[in-house]
């Protein structure tokens, strides 16, 4: 007997179509919320290590690594040096091109020592111990004489004695970590005087900081620095006297008419009151 089934006959309970449609969702959100059963991938790190900069050597004494910032002028100022000598020093052609990192001589090369060795007369072979002492008598005369022409490094000069460079009252005082020297405050166009017999080693306004500057180098241990004049009225290689007109005082690069004195001893700043009569 054959037997036909007809769906449209086949009568579904109210909301099962509603019901079968959830379940399908549900597996579906099952099936994509399940990872792939994969290998976990192995991370390698390819970045190269990033060298450190290499260690610089100290430079030796009498000698001077230029950093940023560093000017020539500066540079012999804290040295107790004339910028022009530490170029010919070092064969710069122009002062104002020099490099970081480089190495500039700052104190004076020394000079040739000229060893002078006094003739031996001829010895006997036999005679070994007057040969030893006449050697070791050679060799002292020879040692003595070197340490002769050698020049002392770091030779002080005897404290000098300086005159006050203007008329005024000091309103800022000596500060090593603030104020290199002493200000002495006065009129517009006042002369400023030289503290002592020197050479001008420079005269210009190419240091910042101290607007129109004297530098007069007074001995091998001495410097003097007048800052902040108006004018000038000395140039660089001049020789002064002690007492001679080199300035006028100003305000340049300052906020106030003063003049900024400065005493350097082998380029450090000490303070001028106990070198001032």
């Amino acid at each position: 007997m054959n037997v036909l089934h007809n769906s449209s006959h086949i009568r579904y309970p109210v909301g099962f179509g509603q019901t079968v449609l959830i379940a399908l969702i549900a597996l579906g959100l099952t099936a994509c919320s399940t990872p792939p059963r994969t290998k976990p991938a192995t991370i390698t790190d390819r970045s190269t290590p990033v060298a450190s900069a290499p260690a610089q050597e100290p430079v030796p004494p009498g000698f001077y690594r230029v950093k940023r910032g560093d000017t020539l002028i500066r540079i012999a100022l804290d040295n107790g040096q004339s910028y022009r000598d530490i170029a010919a020093w070092n064969n710069i052609t122009d002062p104002n091109l020099i490099e970081v990192d480089q190495v500039l001589r700052v104190k004076p090369p020394p000079s040739t020592a000229r060893v002078v060795t006094k003739p031996i007369e001829p010895i006997k072979p036999a005679d070994s111990k007057a040969s030893t002492d006449k050697k070791v008598a050679t060799k002292k005369v020879e040692e003595k004489e070197v340490a002769a022409a050698e020049p002392k490094a770091d030779a002080v000069d005897p404290p000098i004695k300086l005159s006050w460079p203007a008329k005024g009252k000091v309103v800022e005082e000596f500060n090593e970590a603030k104020n290199k020297g002493i200000d002495i405050a006065g009129k517009m166009g006042e002369p400023i005087q030289a503290a002592a017999d020197g050479k001008v080693v420079y005269a210009g306004n190419s240091l910042r900081g101290y607007g129109n500057l004297v530098i007069i180098k007074h001995d091998n241990t001495y410097l003097t620095a007048y800052a902040h004049n108006r004018t000038l009225v000395v140039k660089e290689g001049e020789s002064v006297r002690k007492g001679q007109r080199i300035a006028e005082m100003g305000d340049s690069d300052a906020n106030m008419v003063k003049l900024h004195f400065e005493v350097r001893m082998n380029g450090k700043p000490v303070n001028p009151m106990q070198y001032l009569q």
